[in-house]
């Protein structure tokens, strides 16, 4: 199908210049290419297409016919090109992207912000989940999560620094129950075991420890709501990373957006 979309192609470019001189010059192929092409469509249709002359080449009667049918189509598909230039030169469409709450807040929002403040006919939906989504199945653009672990058919590219976590206790706690100095004195002190703001609230409330995310809990520390612990044994691990099906053509908003986020040290 693909080499009868070019023979006619190039049926059409000869027919409307009229020589096969200028034709291969408009489409930078050979004259003996061309004139092989025009002689194997002619063949296959069983129609001559074309009469030529020691000085000129015109349609014969079918030809005349099929030019007239193809012109159309091809002026259709030459806007639909044009087009597509279009979107080059000014981004749009749909990025649908899985995050954390934690990743979006700190790490999309701010380059979103600015993104979208640019390409104004990009539009992008920030799904947040805390599991690990089948973009493919789910028709999720990119998703983002800690680390480089990623599925079969994924690249992974990373958009934030490392992190640390923390292990947090408010001055009250360790008041009444002193302080933890190696991780095996966790085991003698209340640990929460509960996800989101409920960590913190337990935390900042004086009813045990809570690990959380460093930027989480700097703000409280820095005012001394919060007490840290245990800072040597918290080791970085890798921030987050961007990862997106391998073998997907990607538009050109997609490929402005990984551009964005991509984290530069």
């Amino acid at each position: 199908m693909a080499k009868y979309y070019n023979d006619l192609a190039v049926f059409v470019a000869v027919a409307r210049e009229g020589s096969f001189t200028k034709a291969a010059a408009k489409l930078n192929v050979s004259q003996s290419a061309l004139s092989q092409t025009i002689k194997n469509l002619e063949e296959r249709l069983g129609l001559r297409l074309l009469a030529r002359t020691s000085r000129n080449i015109s349609t014969t009667e079918a030809g005349e016919k099929l030019l007239t049918s193809l012109s159309s189509h091809f002026e259709e598909i030459d806007a639909e090109l044009d087009a597509l230039t279009h979107l080059r030169d000014r981004p749009a469409g749909r990025i649908a992207i899985t995050s954390s709450q934690h990743a979006a807040d700190t790490i999309l929002w701010p380059v979103l912000e600015k993104f979208l403040g640019e390409y104004p006919d990009v539009k992008i939906e920030v799904i947040v989940d805390a599991t690990m989504v089948d973009l493919v199945a789910e028709r999720f653009d990119a998703g983002v999560r800690l680390g480089e672990q990623i599925e079969k058919d994924m690249i992974a590219m990373r958009i934030g620094p490392d992190l640390r976590m923390a292990v947090v206790g408010s001055p009250s706690y360790f008041d009444k129950h002193g302080r933890p100095e190696i991780p095996e004195d966790l085991i003698r002190h209340n640990c929460t075991n509960i996800c989101g703001s409920l960590r913190m609230n337990a935390a900042l409330a004086g009813v045990g420890l809570s690990y959380m995310l460093e930027d989480y809990a700097k703000p409280y520390i820095d005012d001394g709501r919060l007490v840290r612990v245990l800072e040597d044994w918290c080791e970085p691990f890798a921030g987050y990373h961007l990862y997106y099906p391998s073998r997907r053509q990607h538009s050109p908003a997609f490929v402005l957006l990984l551009n964005a986020l991509r984290y530069r040290e």
